[in-house]
């Protein structure tokens, strides 16, 4: 039961990040491929009817994982409280920038808003790396299971570091230029035109910055937290996800250089699964992972609710997502194929 949840709490933070993920890489875009108002309103549009749906699945991952994993959530919500108020802002701030610039005319006001949009899913995007960079490379767990974590401290990984070292920072740098591409193929197959042409150039530049940033990470976390490797070295079938994560990204390559932007777009939707399931099976039983003491870790086994509550509530989450696949499907049916301004 324990394994199930722990891989329901992964599914669900997998979804957010490929269904957010394109908004957010759309919004990095939003003022680097869109040249006019009228562009820009059409790349709004391209998330328009659904992007507040892609971010339920955040509230949802977070109220799924205080049901199964309470102490998870409990130390990582005060352990991380500066950057989850950071994040809480800047989600707002997003929201803002889509709502509410076409609601006066004046190119102030729609260039403040653009602006909001624009660098709060930009930070949004480093934020996300830099947290999943935190749990893999841990944080300075005590005996009651908690901690506390400055923003920065020397910029070195070790027994008390800050939320941002150079480790992070890579993870966040991969986050940005992942998500960025994803939003670009997005864009490309949501749009036409001068948009798609252009959205499409993004997507070949970064392509090349994506390879290089993902083997770069890859080699971090090998030298940080070399014990990464001990469920793949277990379960050798593991060692199909990094191939996966290559051949997703030679998938991108190969259907970018043919125009195919759908194809495109689902092999980065591929990608960023396999990178995420590969952290997931990585770091498989840990939840949180202690750098001063390997016995003081948040695992699957301590932190968990009763069985009993975890064999119900399994009845009421199976109920609760097969509504929320029927809505997902029913509203990406209603709003599929190109949009204009």
């Amino acid at each position: 039961m324990l394994f199930i949840w722990f891989w329901l709490v992964a599914v669900m933070i997998t979804a957010y990040v490929v269904l957010d993920g394109f908004d957010l890489g759309a919004g990095v875009l939003h003022l680097m491929i869109a040249k006019t108002d009228q562009e820009r309103r059409t790349v709004i549009r391209t998330i328009g009817p659904v992007w507040d749906g892609n971010e339920v699945w955040l509230l949802a991952g977070g109220g799924t994982l205080f049901f199964a994993f309470p102490l998870l959530y409990a130390s990582g919500f005060s352990g991380f409280y500066l950057p989850l108020i950071i994040v809480l802002w800047l989600l707002i701030l997003r929201g803002i920038g889509i709502e509410l610039r076409m609601h006066l005319e004046g190119a102030v006001w729609r260039g403040f808003f653009d602006g909001c949009f624009a660098i709060s899913s930009l930070l949004l995007t480093v934020f996300y790396g830099a947290a999943l960079g935190n749990v893999v490379r841990g944080v300075p767990l005590n005996k009651e299971g908690y901690f506390f974590l400055p923003l920065w401290t020397n910029w070195r990984p070790g027994a008390e570091p800050g939320i941002l070292d150079w480790y992070t920072v890579i993870a966040g740098v991969v986050a940005l230029v992942a998500l960025t591409l994803h939003g670009a193929h997005y864009v490309a197959v949501k749009t036409s035109g001068d948009l798609n042409l252009r959205a499409r150039r993004v997507a070949t530049v970064l392509w090349p910055v994506l390879v290089l940033v993902t083997f770069l990470s890859l080699g971090a976390t090998l030298t940080i937290r070399p014990e990464v490797l001990t469920n793949y070295r277990s379960f050798p079938v593991l060692f199909a996800i990094p191939v996966a994560v290559a051949l997703s990204l030679m998938a991108m390559f190969f259907h970018r250089r043919r125009g195919q932007d759908k194809g495109a777009f689902l092999s980065s939707s591929a990608y960023l699964i396999f990178m995420l399931v590969g952290a997931a099976a990585a770091v498989y039983p840990n939840l949180l992972i202690s750098t001063t003491n390997p016995a003081l870790n948040i695992t699957i086994y301590n932190a968990a609710a009763g069985s009993y509550s975890l064999s119900v509530g399994l009845i009421w989450w199976s109920f609760g997502m097969a509504l929320a696949l029927g809505y997902f499907v029913f509203i990406y049916r209603m709003f599929r194929g190109k949009v204009t301004a």
